[in-house]
Order: structure tokens, then sequence, then C-alpha cells
């Protein structure tokens, strides 16, 4: 047996990549979040309740577990609610004798004496009133942390909000020198739980209609959680370069930490994900077509991060149309928190702010994932037609040719598309070229629309396949010296990317168009120029 995949040059155990669970130092590669621990703590050194609410398979049982190590000046009473059935939560009773006695289990696993954890655990605790009562005697003198993992499991009801009040009220209390209560508590789940009722609303029925009030909280005494959990590309070579002290491969770290957050953002799981796949299914090769690869690889799979996404956008209608205006038709629309689509998809992780062009999708990978989903959906529902064969003359000695797709695109294009509306077409656009090229690069290949370019008149995609990539500017007819401007500006962005060749595809909408399929040369660039 080849011992090199389980163990280091010193015998012990090798560490791995995982993406499934709690991250621990010694088992698995980690990204260094001392800087956010550090961050995190002083909130809690300053005695604030907060709430740590990001998306799926963010981090956030791993920071906790950090977290609780750096925390050695207080006595840390840490608690998850998954796997808590809804029958703790059926009446006040009930969960707060359960919630006693989970903390009494708690403390046995820190450095508190047994007569302490056993004294929690009080069955004369009935309801909140005297659960109140009991935390107020068994804070004092203690600096008590709680923390409270995965409070969205089963916290869509009315008994957890009263629990909440009750901390609310004795926070306040606190302040005003007149009880006894945790020095600090620390929720973490996917929802800010300021706003459970949100979530109780979408429990019902799914839905959220526009404008409805569904954010009253008591939890409104917590700060803001301003912490980044993203991993920036420093914390991500952090992370390459245990693996690589391990390994010595021999690749450059820095550029491989950049690669990775080009694609992921530094969203947690994609991050560890990428590197999971190199490692297991690339043979360890630490390149950047590597990189693009573990990416499309990623991007085919199935697991849950995925299967949440495709459930809120089908689930959210007006969550979906938002992003189909942001990536599709390339609107620009503000970061506004308090806005009811907005909210949803900061909270599940799916948004971003950017400083020039306001909300962005948060990464590329949930990019093209979302724009295959808009794919399925229209192919589904026959909103447009389905191209079932690949044409081989796009490849030459296995290379894609670009050329000969856009050839094809526009043969394709005014022959299934003629008796569609001009408004039809300059809303899908973006998707009927994607119908012809997803297919053509035969799931070897990639894309992504490089965001920074994107609005209503402009979007450059970037099309990877075999190590090449290719630069594809789509446009709107605006008038002669309107697309003469194009080529300045497709110039301009070749040069930036180092690239010598690029594609400028624009969609005419007038009665009478004027078509065109033919190379061109501007200040030193080939562009291949398309109109249909």
């Amino acid at each position: 047996m080849d011992k090199s995949n389980t163990l280091n040059r010193g015998g012990i155990m090798q560490r791995e990549f995982n993406v499934t669970g709690l991250c621990v130092p010694e088992m698995h590669y980690m990204v260094d979040i001392s800087n956010k621990i550090t961050q995190i703590k002083e909130l809690i050194d300053k005695r604030h309740y907060f709430t740590i609410n990001r998306g799926r398979q963010y981090g956030k049982t791993t920071t906790i577990s950090a977290l609780k190590h750096a925390l050695n000046d207080y006595t840390i009473i840490s608690l998850t609610f998954e796997g808590l059935g809804y029958d703790n939560f059926t009446t006040p009773k009930i969960f707060c004798q359960k919630f006693t006695k989970l903390v009494s289990k708690a403390l046995k696993f820190t450095s508190e004496s047994k007569e302490y954890a056993d004294a929690w655990k009080d069955n004369d605790v009935t309801d909140f009133e005297t659960l109140s009562d009991h935390i107020t005697d068994m804070c004092e003198d203690k600096k008590i942390v709680l923390i409270i993992d995965e409070v969205d499991k089963t916290s869509n009801n009315q008994v957890y909000l009263d629990f909440l009040s009750m901390l609310r009220k004795k926070y306040l209390a606190r302040g005003a020198g007149e009880d006894f209560t945790f020095h600090s508590v620390v929720l973490a789940g996917v929802y800010d739980v300021r706003n459970l009722k949100w979530k109780i609303k979408l429990a019902s029925d799914g839905k959220v209609e526009s404008g409805s009030q569904v954010h009253n909280s008591p939890w409104n005494i917590a700060v803001n959680f301003n912490v980044d959990m993203s991993f920036n590309p420093e914390e991500i070579k952090s992370m390459v370069d245990a693996y690589e002290n391990d390994y010595s491969t021999g690749m450059d770290t820095a550029s491989i930490a950049n690669e990775i957050h080009k694609y992921t953002s530094g969203y947690p799981f994609l991050v560890s994900r990428v590197c999971q796949f190199i490692h297991n299914e690339l043979d360890k090769n630490w390149t950047i077509d590597d990189v693009r690869t573990a990416v499309k690889l990623i991007q085919e799979e199935k697991n849950t991060l995925f299967d949440d996404l495709y459930k809120n956008l089908n689930n959210n209608e007006q969550l979906s149309n938002l992003i189909k205006r942001l990536l599709l038709n390339g609107q620009r629309i503000p970061y506004n928190l308090g806005v009811n689509e907005i909210d949803l998809g900061v909270m599940y992780g799916y948004f971003a702010k950017n400083s020039e062009r306001g909300l962005v999708i948060s990464n590329k990978i949930f990019e093209n994932m979302m724009m295959e989903y808009f794919i399925d959906m229209a192919q589904i529902f026959e909103t447009l037609p389905i191209v079932t064969s690949v044409r081989d003359e796009f490849f030459q000695d296995k290379k894609f040719n670009m050329e000969d797709c856009l050839r094809r695109f526009a043969e394709y294009y005014p022959m299934i598309y003629a008796e569609k509306s001009a408004e039809f077409l300059e809303k899908e656009g973006l998707l009927i070229f994607l119908m012809l090229l997803i297919p053509a690069l035969n799931g070897k290949g990639f894309y992504y629309v490089e965001s920074q370019t994107r609005n209503e008149e402009r979007m450059d995609l970037v099309i990877s396949y075999g190590g090449e990539e290719f630069i594809v500017e789509l446009k709107k007819w605006r008038g002669i010296k309107k697309h003469e401007s194009a080529y300045e500006q497709l110039s301009h962005y070749l040069e930036s990317r180092n690239a010598d060749t690029g594609y400028l595809l624009t969609f005419d909408f007038r009665q009478k168009k004027e078509p065109r399929v033919g190379w061109i040369e501007y200040e030193g660039k080939k562009i291949f120029d398309v109109v249909v």
C-alpha cells in the first residue's frame, strides 16, 4: 500500500482538504483565520450580543470552534440546535428544561466544576420567567459566553422567539444594573435572527410578498456582525502554502491562490472544494489550467450547496427575477439592504456589494450555475429551443474554434428566432448565444461574464477551453458610431488581458438590419465582427 497519501515524511497522519462539517487543524488543511477570530473576540470583550449569519457551508461551525479556543478568559457554553427536534419547541416548559440540560452537558466539557454543571440542570424551571431567574443565579460573578450554532434549524416558531425576548429583556436589565446574565451571546445560522419572522413566513408559503413587513424581531439588541468571513487571496495562500510544505509540488502558491479567489471570491466551501478536486481528481497538478478544470468539475457536480441554490431560485420568483435582470440584462441595481429580495440574496451568500456597480453576484461559480439554471428553465418552458447537436467544425486539432462557433450562431439565430419580437430578443440575447455555446464546449470548457463590464449596453464573456481563453464582447446595436466605439472598448479590454484577438457579437433589433460577419484590425488587435 502506498502510504504517501496518508502519512507525511515524519510518519504523521497527513492532512486533507475538508468540505464536510468541522475543520480540525490537526486533520485538515485550513486557511489562517486568526485575524477574523481577533475581530470576533473584540465584540465579545465588549459584551456584545450578535449573530454570525452567512450562507450554507460558509465555515460558521469551524469559526466557532476556533473562537472557543481563543476565549481563555471566559466560561464557554457552546450549543447547537441541529438535530433538536420540533417537539422540543412545542411548549415553553419543554424548551426551557431542554435548554438547561443542554447547558449542563456543554459545561461538562469545560474547566468548570461538575457541581456547577449539574446545578444548571434544574427541573424547577417550567417557563421563561423561572428560566430567567435561574440564569440570573447561575451568571452572578461569572463571565459566561453563550454560543448557539445552527439556530435556524428548528427555530421557526413562537417559543424560540420568546426565548430571544427573554434574553433581550435580561440584556437591557443588565445595562441598567438590575440583573445578571450572559456576558455575550453569539448565535450562528444562515438566517439573521433579526429576520426570523421572515423565515416563518417563508416556511409557511415559500414566498415573501413585495413590501411585506416580516422583519420585526426580539433580537434588535444585536450589533451588526461586519467581519468578512470570505477568504482573501493571502488567506487562501496560507492554506496552499501548508499543502506545498507537505507535498513540494513546485507550484507558485501566490498565483494559485489568486486564481482560486478569482472564481470563488473566497467562499469557504468553494475554495476548499477546488483544492480537494486538484488533490484527489487531477493528480495534484497545481497549475492555473488545473484550477480552471477544478472549477468546471465543481459546476457539474451535485452537492447540497447547489441544491439549496436551485431550491431558492425555484421557491422565490422575485429573487430569481432580480438575478435574471442582474445577470442577463446587465441592469445596474443599487445595493439597498431592506429590499426583500436583496436581503434574501445577501443572506444566502449570492449577492455582494461592488463599489462601482452596486449589487453583484458574489462569485463566478454561482454566476455560471445561475446562468445555466435560467437556460434550463427556458428550455423546459419552451421559451428557447433545445440545442441537441454539437458541430464538429467547432474543433480543429482538439482546439476550440471560436470563429466557427460565431459563424454558426450567425446562421442559427435568424432561422430560429425570426418570429420572436425585438423586445424578447433584447431580453434573451445572452441566453440565446449561451444555448449554442454550452453544448459546443461539450463539458470540457467553461465561461464567465466579466462583471466589471456588464451593463445594459455591453458584456464581456470570457471562454476557456483547452488552456486558451477567448474574449467575446456582446453589445446591442446603437448606430454605426457606437459600433465603431465598441472596437475601441474591446481593444482596450484585450490590452488589459494581454490578448491580441477578440470577438464582437452585436444584436441588431431593427426591422431593417445589415448582418455582417468578418475580421477587422483595430489598433493592432484582430477582432472578429459579427452582427445578427
